[in-house]
C-alpha cells in the first residue's frame, strides 16, 4: 500500500509546482444536462457535438489530438499491455468517493481504446444509484439498460447496447432507474451478462460507483479483472484511498489515476500505478 501513497505524495508534489497561484478547481465528473430524447442511436452526436460542456470533458471522443487525450492514450498503453499480460479485458473504474472523476475517466479511456480502427470496446454504467455514462455523452434517456437486462433474462446483451459508429464504441447505459442496485448485482444473471460481453468485446470499461459509500462495487468486484482507482487532486482524503486498498483485493488493483487541478487547462490526468510502473504492474498480477 505504501507505493500507492508514495505515488500519490509525488503527484501532489508535482502538481503543486505546476499549478499557478489561483484557487484550486477539480475536474470531476462535470453536470451535463441531456439533450432532447433521440431515437436510439440517433443521438449520434447530431446534438451531442454541439454542446461545449460535453467536447470540454471528453477529449478523447471530440478532441483526439489534444494533450489531454494524449494523457488518456497513456493510460490507453498499460491496459492494453495487461491485456496481453495479464488478460485484463474486463476494467471496472472507481473511486473511494462522489466527484472524483471516474465516470470521465471511464468515458475517456474507453473512447482512447476504441481510437483503434479494429478494436470492440464497451463502456458500461454499473453505477445504478446514480447512472451518469449516457447523460455524459448526451444519449438521453434510453428505453433499455443493463437494470432491464439483468430483469430480464430474455433480453441479450445487444438487445440493449447502443452503438456509437463514429467514435466505433458501444455503449450499454443503465437504463431504469434501480430501487434495489444491491439486489439486482447479486444474482449470477450480470456474470451471464458480462461472459457474453467478454466474447463480443476486445474490452470491457466499468464505470462502477464510488467504492466506499456503497457496498455495489465489491458484489460487482469478482466479476472484473481489474480496478483503476480515480483520485483526486486536494479533494480524495488520503484515510478514504486508505479504507478502498484495505477492502479491495490487491491482486486486481491495476493503479491510480490522479485527476488533477492544473488551471492552465481543463482537464490533466497523470497515470500512476506505482513507481516504478511496471514493477508495480507485475506485483499486481503476478505475472510481467
Amino acid at each position: 500500500m505504501s507505493k500507492f501513497f508514495e505515488a500519490l505524495e509525488r503527484a501532489e508534489r508535482e502538481q503543486a509546482l505546476r499549478a499557478p497561484v489561483s484557487s484550486p478547481r477539480t475536474t470531476a465528473d462535470p453536470p451535463v444536462s441531456p439533450p432532447p430524447t433521440a431515437p436510439s442511436g440517433g443521438a449520434e452526436w447530431a446534438e451531442v457535438a454541439g454542446d461545449p460542456r460535453v467536447e470540454e470533458h471528453l477529449v478523447s471522443l471530440f478532441n483526439p489530438t489534444s494533450y489531454e487525450a494524449e494523457q488518456y492514450r497513456v493510460l490507453r498503453q498499460v491496459v492494453e499491455t495487461l491485456r496481453k499480460g495479464a488478460n485484463l479485458q474486463v476494467i471496472a473504474v472507481t473511486s473511494p468517493g462522489v466527484g472524483d472523476g471516474k465516470t470521465t475517466t471511464s468515458v475517456n479511456l474507453a473512447g482512447a481504446l476504441a481510437q483503434a480502427a479494429d478494436a470492440r470496446v464497451l463502456i458500461a454504467d454499473m453505477d445504478l444509484r446514480r447512472p451518469s455514462v449516457a447523460r455524459q455523452l448526451g444519449l438521453g434517456r434510453s428505453t433499455r439498460g443493463l437494470v432491464d437486462a439483468l430483469l430480464d433474462a430474455s433480453l441479450t446483451l445487444e438487445d440493449t447496447v447502443e452503438r456509437l459508429a463514429h467514435f466505433n464504441l458501444s455503449v450499454l447505459p443503465a437504463g431504469r432507474t434501480s430501487v434495489s442496485p444491491y439486489e439486482l448485482l447479486k444474482p449470477p444473471r450480470l456474470e451471464a451478462l458480462l461472459d457474453e460481453a467478454r466474447q463480443r468485446y476486445d474490452f470491457i470499461v466499468l464505470d462502477t460507483p464510488p467504492f466506499v459509500p456503497v457496498p455495489d462495487c465489491r458484489l460487482i468486484a469478482k466479476c472484473v479483472d481489474g480496478f483503476l482507482i480515480v483520485v483526486a487532486a486536494h479533494q480524495t482524503p488520503r484515510g478514504m484511498l486508505a479504507e478502498v486498498l484495505d477492502l479491495m483485493d490487491q491482486g486486481k488493483v491495476v493503479g491510480l489515476v490522479f485527476n488533477g487541478d492544473d488551471a492552465r487547462r481543463s482537464t490533466y490526468y497523470d497515470v500512476y500505478a506505482g513507481p516504478p510502473r511496471g514493477a508495480r504492474l507485475r506485483r499486481a498480477w503476478g505475472k510481467s
